[in-house]
């Protein structure tokens, strides 16, 4: 019985220290003008990258599957060179996209590749969804610095609906 007492009495004083921040909110106008003005440090790093560049390459292709063998990319694994493009063709299973993992990206991998994807995507690395068969998606890697990048298809991420491009 004395536990729950000092346990009600440890959440009254938690909610009241709560609600009593004694929050100020006659500049909040000011503060959100303040802040939408004042670009973010990654944000601005990764747009550093610049420009959509052209495939100026070989444009390799990966297709999107779901069947009775379950959601997939095959090949599930490319390797590409700097320069190459990669067309992503939907062909059971949608819908599906290409959502690249931020993980291990550096901001100049960043935003060379939200550059290269263009104008269908559905936020900052990720592909627009394709509903029908023979659907496509197509990304420049120009411009993308040698290394792995990881990606998903953020529908299929629990059926690890996964693939990796590897650039060199």
């Amino acid at each position: 019985m004395r536990f729950l007492g000092l346990a009600v009495v440890a959440s009254a004083v938690l909610a009241l220290g709560a609600c009593s921040k004694g929050t100020d909110h006659t500049n909040d106008s000011a503060n959100a003008a303040n802040a939408a003005a004042t670009p973010a440090p990654a944000a601005a790093g990764a747009m550093a990258a610049g420009t959509m560049k052209p495939i100026t390459g070989t444009t390799h292709e990966v297709k999107m599957i779901g069947d009775e063998k379950g959601y997939r990319f095959e090949p599930a694994e490319t390797t590409i060179k700097a320069g190459d493009g990669v067309k992503f063709i939907m062909v059971t299973g949608g819908p599906h996209n290409v959502a690249f993992e931020e993980v291990n990206l550096n901001p100049i991998a960043k935003g060379q590749l939200i550059a290269n994807m263009g104008p269908d995507v559905v936020s900052e690395l990720s592909s627009k969804y394709m509903q029908t068969a023979n659907e496509e998606y197509t990304i420049s890697f120009a411009g993308v610095p040698a290394g792995t990048y990881d990606f998903v298809c953020t529908p299929h991420i629990a059926f690890n609906m996964k693939g990796k491009i590897i650039v060199q």
